[in-house]
C-alpha cells in the first residue's frame, strides 16, 4: 500500500516591523528626489517600494504621517553620523570640528537623494510646524556642539574671532556647497566640497593647520 507524502509547508519569510518601516522610508526618499515633496504620494512611493498602499497604510496610516517618519529618519542618522565622527576624531577641539566639517560629505550622508529630500523639507518648513519643529531642535544642537567646539579653539589659540561667528559660518558654507552637489553635481564632487570645507577652517584657525 503506497503512502503519499506530505510535503512541509515552506516557512514564509516575512519582513519585520523595523525591516518593512525602513523600506517605505527609502522608497518615499526616493520619490521625493524624483517628484518633489508636493507631487510623493502614497501611489508614488508604493511604486517605489514595489509594495501595496495597503502596506504603506498599515505602517504609517497617512501620509503626513510617512513623511514626517522620513525627515525623521535622515534627521536622526546625520545626527548619528555626526556624534560618531566627533567621537572617533582625535581628542582636541579642532580635530572634532574638522571631523564634523568632514561628515557632510561622508557618502553616507551626501547623496544625491538625500540632499534633495533635505532642501525640500526645508522648503516646506516655513508652512509646516512639524517639520520645522524637526529641522529646528536637530540645527540647535549641531549649532550648539559646533559653537562650543570653536570656543575651545578660540581660547587655545588666542584667535580674535566670535564662536558663533565660525560655527554660522562653517552651516552656511556647507549648506551652500550642499547646494551646489545638488545642482551641478559634476562641477562640484563631495572631495571638493570637503576641501573646500576645510580650507575654511583653516583660514580662521591657522595656528591649528595640520602639518
Amino acid at each position: 500500500m503506497s503512502q503519499t507524502l506530505i510535503k512541509p509547508r515552506a516557512k514564509r519569510r516575512t519582513a519585520s516591523k523595523q525591516q518593512r518601516q525602513a523600506q517605505l522610508i527609502k522608497a518615499t526618499i526616493r520619490s521625493i528626489a524624483k517628484h518633489g515633496l508636493s507631487e510623493t504620494t502614497m501611489a508614488t512611493v508604493s511604486s517605489e517600494a514595489s509594495l501595496s498602499q495597503g502596506i504603506i497604510n498599515l505602517h504609517f496610516q497617512s501620509k503626513d504621517r510617512l513623511l514626517e517618519e522620513t525627515l525623521s529618519h535622515i534627521v536622526g542618522e546625520y545626527r548619528a553620523a555626526w556624534y560618531k565622527a566627533m567621537d572617533s576624531a582625535g581628542d582636541s577641539a579642532y580635530e572634532k570640528l574638522e571631523a564634523l566639517a568632514a561628515v557632510d560629505f561622508d557618502k553616507r550622508i551626501c547623496q544625491r537623494n538625500k540632499l534633495a529630500v533635505w532642501f525640500a523639507f526645508w522648503g516646506e518648513s516655513r508652512s509646516r510646524l512639524t517639520y520645522r519643529k524637526i529641522c529646528t531642535e536637530s540645527s540647535r544642537e549641531y549649532r550648539q556642539v559646533l559653537t562650543g567646539l570653536c570656543e575651545e579653539v578660540i581660547v587655545q589659540g588666542g584667535y580674535k574671532v566670535r564662536a558663533h561667528q565660525v560655527a554660522t559660518g562653517l552651516l552656511a558654507m556647507n549648506g551652500g556647497l550642499w547646494l551646489d552637489m545638488l545642482l551641478s553635481p559634476t562641477e562640484m564632487s563631495a572631495q571638493q566640497a570637503k576641501e573646500i570645507s576645510l580650507s575654511y577652517l583653516w583660514g580662521v584657525f591657522p595656528g591649528h593647520v595640520p602639518g
